[in-house]
């Protein structure tokens, strides 16, 4: 098995010396998944001072992108099917798509051992939706287990590192597990929050409404000011300082307060135009998106003090339509 010396910063390149972080207790440390956030997390990691021993991926060059933008030459490549080559490390983690975590940790649990002389290693997976009984197996095997879930949209693995300082993260598991996922997240500079296992489906469906969802969201409102001329890109561009204002009024203000404009008014008239409008050829899921938001807003304008009489108008209006 490959032992290997406390990193050396003599192997990071001067940009990577600069944006290292010395911790309290620098930790070894192997990612089983190369994608985006496999990938984000151990720049972070390593940028916090933290030794990255291995990465792997399904495929051993995409491994080795992964640790070649990492910078430290002594950081291992391997295929998934190596996983008995990994060498010995404080926690790892798995940041596979989440049909693969289980056979991952099957895999791992026949590959490694637990040396008795050692402190157990700490196995999470970064996977919003499940808990950590998915790793049973390895639980079973002596390892310390637990989930790390961060709370940020990675769609670039640098830009996504960035986006790891600071963020909040939900974690759950056994105890020691929890406590090594919380003091990793303080390492990053962010927070961290503890979840009931019984309620990781939903805690990821909240995360999937908010981000992915709003993605949605802003894709259906894109392509009704297509309907108006604007082009994809200037639809997008249009929308985006709304959203912005949107965002920066609920970091403000508690959502009956942030909420603006046609319901928090309770201005019938212009709903009832809405609803003309999107009653319309192409236009079913804006229409559907509409009603099921809008009834919602009546419930954050009904609390605000907005006028009743003009929201059950709305309401009325609302449940009218046949979709």
């Amino acid at each position: 098995m490959r032992v290997k010396k406390a990193p050396a910063v003599a192997h990071k390149s001067s940009s990577a010396k600069a944006k290292r972080v010395k911790t309290n207790r620098p930790l070894t440390i192997n990612i089983i998944g190369a994608g985006r956030l496999g990938t984000a997390l151990a720049l972070a990691l390593s940028a916090r001072g933290h030794s990255i021993e291995a990465i792997v991926a399904r495929r051993l060059n995409h491994a080795r992108k992964a640790a070649q933008l990492i910078g430290d030459r002594h950081t291992l490549s391997l295929a998934l099917s190596k996983l008995d080559q990994l060498p010995p490390a404080d926690i790892i983690f798995i940041t596979t798509p989440d049909d693969v975590i289980a056979g991952v940790a099957a895999q791992l649990a026949t590959s490694l051992k637990q040396d008795g002389r050692r402190k157990p290693t700490t196995v999470l997976h970064a996977s919003g939706a499940l808990s950590s009984l998915v790793l049973s197996v390895l639980r079973e095997r002596g390892f310390r287990t637990g989930s790390m879930h961060p709370l940020v949209s990675v769609s670039e693995p640098r830009a996504g590192a960035l986006s790891l300082h600071k963020a909040f993260y939900g974690v759950e598991g056994e105890r020691a597990a929890v406590a090594a996922a919380r003091s990793i997240v303080r390492d990053l500079g962010g927070q961290s929050f503890s979840l009931d296992t019984r309620n990781k489906a939903l805690y990821h469906a909240a995360a999937v409404m908010a981000s992915g969802h709003m993605v949605a969201l802003l894709d259906i409102a894109a392509g009704m000011l297509v309907r108006c001329g604007l082009s994809e890109r200037r639809a997008r561009a249009v929308l985006m300082p709304l959203v912005r204002s949107t965002v920066d009024n609920l970091s403000q203000s508690e959502p009956r307060r942030a909420l603006t404009g046609t319901f928090a008014r309770a201005d019938a008239a212009t709903v009832l135009r809405h609803l003309d409008t999107l009653n319309a050829p192409g236009l079913r899921d804006a229409l559907a998106a509409y009603i099921l938001l809008g009834q919602h807003s009546l419930q954050l304008a009904q609390a605000n003090g907005a006028d009743a009489a003009a929201l059950k108008e709305i309401a009325r209006a609302l449940d009218s339509v046949k979709l």
